[in-house]
């Protein structure tokens, strides 16, 4: 699970077919790059925030920057274009409010632009970054002059969601999974099927990215604070875990985050 918080690169466009071959989940992970999913072929669920959305082609999926999500594909081959950029490729005042972009009508036109900036970024000439950054601008003035035609109301589970926006508030907790079942209303083994099958990954698993995300913010904000402090604010009893999980998501130990 190595999240890409530390990427120098400030802008990333890579196309992935996959097929039907079965399923297939990516692991949970944030970036400090505002992400931009298009699905061109194929259908998946994804996991955003506290939510899961239920994606079909022609779907466009907007996350700022370290917001939570992964995907899961399930038995549909699907193909997919993703660009990770920098917040100066995202024009303030067109920046959406939701995750998820869905309007048949403008498909085409997102899929065109898209490419476009796709076919720029490989073009890797020295008119490429700023052709790409046009490009990308113009997607978002696109979608902020067009309504939005996709109902967010029912995409989530209720039981999930409550679970997981519980989690979001209360991650240094250590709360069971009766104890979570209990505040999702429903019961621990129902929670933990669900949770694992709408998310892709278990409660615990996701506590612990939420309490690792709050470390690096928190260990890049207090330079002189011992590792062993941050790990207990964050909820983590033995700041030895805390060091190997960390390394083992970022790839970095806890103090080389501080210099």
């Amino acid at each position: 699970m190595k999240l890409v918080s530390f990427q120098k690169r400030q802008l990333d466009i890579s196309r992935n077919t996959v097929p039907d071959d079965g399923a297939m989940t990516t692991p949970a992970h944030y970036h400090e790059l505002y992400e931009i999913y298009f699905l061109l072929e194929g259908s998946c669920d994804y996991f955003i925030g506290s939510r899961t959305y239920h994606l079909t082609a022609g779907d466009l999926v907007l996350i700022p920057e370290g917001v939570i999500h992964n995907t899961v594909y399930h038995s549909t081959g699907h193909s997919r274009l993703l660009i990770n950029c920098a917040s100066r490729y995202v024009p303030a005042s067109a920046r959406p409010k939701g995750y998820i972009y869905r309007n048949a009508a403008l498909t085409e036109k997102l899929r065109e632009l898209l490419e476009a900036a796709e076919a720029e970024y490989n073009a890797a000439d020295r008119f490429s970054e700023e052709a790409v950054s046009c490009h990308i601008r113009l997607l978002f003035f696109l979608l902020a002059r067009n309504p939005n035609q996709y109902d967010a109301a029912g995409t989530e589970n209720g039981a999930v969601s409550r679970a997981a926006a519980w989690l979001q508030l209360h991650f240094t907790e250590d709360v069971t999974l009766p104890e979570l079942a209990e505040i999702a209303a429903v019961s621990p083994e129902h929670l933990s099927r669900l949770f694992r099958k709408e998310t892709g990954f278990g409660f615990r698993e996701y506590r612990s990215l939420l309490r690792l995300q709050r470390a690096e913010q928190l260990l890049k904000q207090r330079t002189g604070a011992s590792v062993a402090e941050i790990a207990a604010e964050c909820g983590f009893s033995d700041s030895n875990y805390f060091s190997v999980a960390f390394k083992k998501v970022y790839g970095l130990s806890p103090k080389h985050v501080q210099r």
